[in-house]
């Protein structure tokens, strides 16, 4: 029985010449555009596991690291999200790929929309999972603290983050889940994560005035229990991108592509398949 928890044997992986680790996985032959998962903070190709495991029978698909998370090497000089989004155009480029689905996650979500507003004739479709848009100060305040206290301290207060995730370590539903984000988190390069953090929490005004420019199919999923991730800023940022579709995942947090993998896993197949079908709606 497949490990869903576990990447399945790569079909092919490397480094592009800026440092950036990237997998291959499933159908190369496959009729549609290749499929480009982006992880979120402190996360890694791993991450995308359950994804990887059920998307790589019918697509092929290509996770990858950002700057400074699993075998990235950190990048001091990406301090914005379009440094982040340069990265992801710069691996289709050295990879020959024309055109991507994309999906991020949380942070790989602002980097799937920003790569989709503005590098739309390379982007077949985009889900952007659980991220967040035009935060209230209140919303931002937390994260900014957080993001400060790693600038400054270099302190990764990993219990916490997964107790925000998936509830008090007695508590939880999913402790597979929990078990691969805990050896993720202790594995990510601390410097690597702070600079990934502050960009996480100043970046998500990027696209206030440029979502409505948005040219492609796009998905905006997020759970009903994602205190950060809300599904408001879902719906917002699905109402105005002109192709914009929104889904709201009942009782789940904001690590919901473990948590609900299999329903995660058919959001972005359906994307995929609505673009490639011509279909915006």
């Amino acid at each position: 029985m497949t490990n869903i928890f576990a990447l399945p044997p790569a079909v092919s992986s490397g480094t592009t010449t800026e440092g950036t680790a990237w997998s291959a996985f499933g159908n190369s032959s496959s009729k549609h555009a290749p499929i480009v998962l982006i992880h979120g903070v402190g996360m890694q190709q791993a991450y995308w596991a359950p994804q990887v495991n059920g998307l790589m029978q019918e697509f092929f698909v290509i996770p990858y690291d950002m700057w400074g998370h699993g075998l990235t090497p950190a990048k001091p000089d990406a301090v914005s999200l379009p440094d982040f989004t340069a990265q992801l155009v710069a691996l289709l480029t050295e990879l020959n790929i024309d055109s991507a689905h994309v999906a991020g996650h949380s942070m790989g979500g602002l980097v799937a929309l920003d790569f989709g507003i503005h590098h739309s004739h390379r982007a077949s479709s985009i889900t952007v999972l659980n991220s967040v848009y035009d935060r209230t100060e209140e919303q931002r305040a937390p994260v900014l603290r957080r993001a400060h206290d790693l600038a400054d301290h270099g302190v990764m207060k990993i219990d916490q983050t997964l107790e925000r995730w998936f509830g008090l370590p007695e508590e939880t539903l999913y402790p597979e889940a929990e078990a691969l984000s805990r050896q993720l988190l202790e594995s990510v390069n601390p410097a690597g994560y702070a600079n990934a953090y502050m960009v996480f929490a100043t970046a998500d005004d990027a696209q206030n005035e440029t979502i409505a420019t948005l040219e492609v199919p796009a998905t905006f999923a997020t759970g009903d229990g994602d205190p950060n991730s809300t599904p408001a800023m879902s719906e917002t940022m699905a109402a105005l991108a002109p192709h914009g579709t929104a889904v709201v995942l009942s009782d789940q947090r904001h690590m919901m592509s473990l948590t609900a993998p299999q329903t995660v896993t058919d959001i972005i197949r359906q994307t995929v398949l609505r673009a490639d079908s011509g279909g915006h709606s």
